[in-house]
């Protein structure tokens, strides 16, 4: 059973390449993501009927997998998320989410 956390973002169209590029299955953050034995996958959504808006789902092996890469490389990933703010123009951590049977 997986732990997946799903985020929305709203993207300005002049930011959508580099967000798409940093956020997507092979980005920056899902290359340090990879850097966690408990990571699975990025996954990001584009809304056909919203421009700019998406959704990514970053999926663990469990909430403890996520904790234990959340610790352990805190310090790169508010590198990341320094690097990247401003590129979209609202972010909002929907929630966490498990797969039910």
């Amino acid at each position: 059973m997986s732990y997946d956390i799903v985020w929305e973002f709203i993207v300005l169209e002049d930011r959508r390449t580099d967000f798409e590029e940093a956020y997507g299955a092979n980005g920056v953050w899902a290359e340090l993501f990879a850097r966690s034995s408990g990571f699975i996958e990025v996954r990001l959504f584009a809304s056909p009927d919203e421009p700019g808006r998406y959704l990514t789902m970053d999926r663990w092996a469990s909430r403890e997998a996520f904790d234990a890469f959340h610790q352990e490389f805190k310090t790169e990933y508010d590198f990341l998320d320094r690097l990247h703010a401003g590129i979209a123009v609202k972010e909002n951590r929907i929630g966490a989410f498990v797969e039910t049977e």
